[in-house]
């Protein structure tokens, strides 16, 4: 079965992530914070979703719901929050979640930080990972601590290298900048930075990448290697070595950005 990703733009700069196949006319959508944008691309594709995967309350992943759920009555599954969307069926680490309609199950990766209820879907080789991963980044700390973002990078990091990463927004532009600063020695984060300013050039979609190509370059994920601990100490000169105190370090100076 050959499955088929696709980026749907909405809002300033979110993607809602459809997976579909040739063979099915369901799919699965990913945190559709707007509706219009992603029933226009149900309607051109002639595709029905089966489900909606939501990794978190913000109103940016979650606004399309009640309209998609009007009008074709999927499955919602989320994490455990209150502030979820009417109808979400609460999912814990270790849940999978059974799409029958796709031939698809993804695992439930418990992942806070960026909210205290945040989860990721790993499956077939995928990773939608929300506002926890992105390339060459990762969310802002607004419910949670740099130990809970590390023990969540951490988490994610552990999954194959060939793992597909989506997440939600497209910074990685932002981002690469920003990492450079961080580690500008770091080749394979250079190589990185010129790939994604020249997709970006032409309005493309850097999108997905692999978790070994995000140990590589995220300094999010680098906070054990030497340069990253130099240069949080470069910007915080007080703090520990500690891998959660490097990680908040270089958090709060991407903040002040």
């Amino acid at each position: 079965m050959q499955i088929e990703i696709n980026a749907v733009p909405a809002l300033n700069d979110n993607y809602i992530w459809v997976i579909h196949t040739a063979a099915h006319d369901h799919c699965v959508v990913i945190d559709p914070g707007e509706a219009a944008p992603i029933i226009r691309w149900l309607e051109q594709h002639h595709k029905r979703p089966a489900a909606i995967l939501l990794t978190h309350h913000h109103y940016d992943h979650v606004n399309g719901v009640e309209a998609l759920n009007n009008q074709f009555n999927p499955k919602i599954w989320g994490p455990v929050d209150e502030r979820m969307p009417e109808d979400t069926q609460p999912l814990s680490e270790g849940d999978h979640v059974d799409i029958p309609e796709l031939e698809l199950n993804f695992e439930v990766l418990e992942v806070p930080a960026h909210t205290r209820s945040h989860i990721a879907f790993f499956g077939h080789q995928m990773l939608f990972c929300g506002d926890t991963l992105f390339s060459a980044g990762c969310g802002r700390l607004f419910e949670g601590t740099p130990a809970q973002m590390l023990a969540a990078l951490d988490k994610l990091g552990a999954l194959p290298g060939d793992t597909r990463v989506y997440c939600g927004h497209e910074y990685s532009q932002s981002n690469c900048e920003f990492a450079l600063q961080v580690e500008p020695e770091n080749s394979a984060l250079q190589t990185r930075a010129e790939q994604v300013k020249k997709l970006r050039e032409h309005d493309r979609v850097t999108l997905p990448t692999t978790i070994a190509e995000e140990r590589r370059y995220n300094p999010f994920m680098r906070t054990r290697e030497t340069d990253v601990i130099a240069a949080a100490k470069s910007i915080e000169p007080e703090i520990e070595s500690a891998p959660e105190a490097v990680l908040g370090a270089i958090r709060r100076w991407k903040d002040a950005h």
